[in-house]
């Protein structure tokens, strides 16, 4: 048969060969050192079929394999095959090319070829689908900033503060003690009452005075409230209250740098910090919990669970939230992927109150969007599809223990009064 015959393809072949070319282009050797065809002595490119072959002897056993005529040597079936006379005689170069070891069943069907173009062009669209858009890019911007200036790890800032005492029970007596308090105040109609409208008053003080975001030191006015040598139960609660207000505070003033934040209405600003506090400071405080200890490093002063029963928290609550922190802190997340954490619980469109529920949902779900991008994009690791899923089990979970939180601060304020700040009180009442 004539070179010219042999030298028709179909046109799927020959898209084919050029998918395969560009994979090993370059593919000489392991050291990088040039080797010859096994074939004919020409520059090998790469090994196809099972050995190292030029590409046009590639292409001609893949040709070859694929024909419905035998090939004949007018020469005795001797002809030495070079790089020059390799057209010369096809049924020698086809022998010698299962005489170095070609395979026939590695060459593919044109179905196998056809499905194989569609699977590369599959991956180059969603290799090239999962890139961060400038607009991703320049959301985690605002946020790392945002948080930077918001958020000191080595809680410098924290000063002034009442001293936490640690020494006057055991944690024990504390929760007995508790128990036997809020079971007093739940059996106590005319104190619930009392209590409820202290609260509303409370609220509709504070709402003005802070929510309006014309911010006084809540934590000069708790200060300033409590008496000295004053007796209290639960000693470490008014430190743990400052740190909280502290916590609070920065919170808002990340809140506030957001742009999309600032775009809302006061009302929907309110509803959204009301329902995301809690939430975003364990976010933070997840940042410096330590593992190994189960203690949270906050600068000068490390604090354990036990400092959270001396001011008042009881075990229903903080049984799930030290489990928390060790499930949130086992994912290792990256900074950036906290922040998009905490963006995601301030714009979450389900809070109470939330008026401009569309947009919110809008800004939740592009920060969301945004999160699987960034995991897709710059998670190394073989189970990082796992990540996400891990991180809104986590925010899921956060939505009960906010709850139960709640309950338990309101609890307290009854029991031992003054050592909570109105800002506290205001974010953890349902009223709106």
């Amino acid at each position: 048969m004539s070179e010219k015959a042999t030298g028709v393809q179909t046109s799927c072949e020959a898209l084919t060969r050029q998918d395969e070319e560009d994979d090993e282009e370059g593919k000489v050797s392991e050291d990088e050192e040039p080797r010859a065809c096994s074939v004919c002595g020409d520059l090998a490119r790469g090994y196809h079929f099972n050995a190292l072959t030029c590409e046009g002897c590639k292409g001609f056993f893949r040709r070859a394999i694929k024909r419905s005529t035998q090939l004949h040597c007018p020469f005795f079936n001797r002809c030495i095959i070079t790089k020059n006379n390799r057209r010369s005689c096809q049924a020698c170069r086809f022998r010698k090319c299962q005489a170095i070891g070609m395979r026939k069943e590695m060459v593919m069907s044109e179905e196998e070829v056809f499905e194989r173009r569609i699977r590369i062009k599959k991956k180059k669209m969603l290799d090239a689908a999962i890139q961060l858009s400038s607009q991703q890019k320049e959301t985690i911007q605002e946020l790392l900033c945002g948080h930077r200036t918001t958020f000191d790890s080595e809680f410098s800032r924290f000063h002034g503060f009442r001293p936490i005492d640690r020494l006057v029970l055991p944690v024990k007596e504390y929760n007995q003690y508790a128990r036997e308090s809020f079971n007093l105040k739940a059996n106590s109609p005319a104190d619930t009452c009392a209590s409820a409208s202290a609260c509303s008053c409370s609220c509709s003080y504070t709402s003005s005075l802070y929510f309006s975001f014309s911010f006084s030191s809540a934590k000069q006015e708790n200060q300033e409230g409590t008496e000295a040598g004053k007796s209290s139960f639960f000693t470490a609660l008014p430190h743990v209250m400052d740190l909280t207000t502290y916590m609070i505070q920065d919170i808002i003033s990340f809140s506030k740098s957001l742009q999309d934040f600032r775009s809302l209405t006061i009302g929907d600003q309110i509803s959204l910090l009301k329902g995301a506090t809690f939430e975003i400071m364990q976010i933070r405080f997840n940042m410096v919990f330590n593992m190994k200890t189960s203690n949270w490093e906050c600068g000068p002063i490390t604090y354990c669970i036990d400092d959270a029963v001396r001011a008042g928290f009881q075990q229903l609550l903080l049984e799930p939230l030290l489990k928390f922190h060790h499930t949130l802190r086992t994912l290792g997340l990256q900074e950036e992927e906290y922040v998009l954490m905490q963006a995601m619980s301030l714009f979450s469109p389900d809070r109470s109150g939330v008026q401009q529920h569309d947009a919110i949902d809008k800004l939740y779900e592009n920060l969301a969007l945004t999160l699987k991008t960034w995991i897709e994009c710059k998670r190394t690791d073989p189970d990082k599809h796992l990540l996400y899923p891990k991180v809104i089990a986590c925010l899921t979970e956060m939505r009960t223990m906010a709850e139960e939180y709640s309950k338990q601060v309101l609890q307290i304020q009854d029991i031992q009064p003054g050592d909570i700040s109105p800002l506290i009180i205001e974010v953890v009442s349902k009223s709106p």
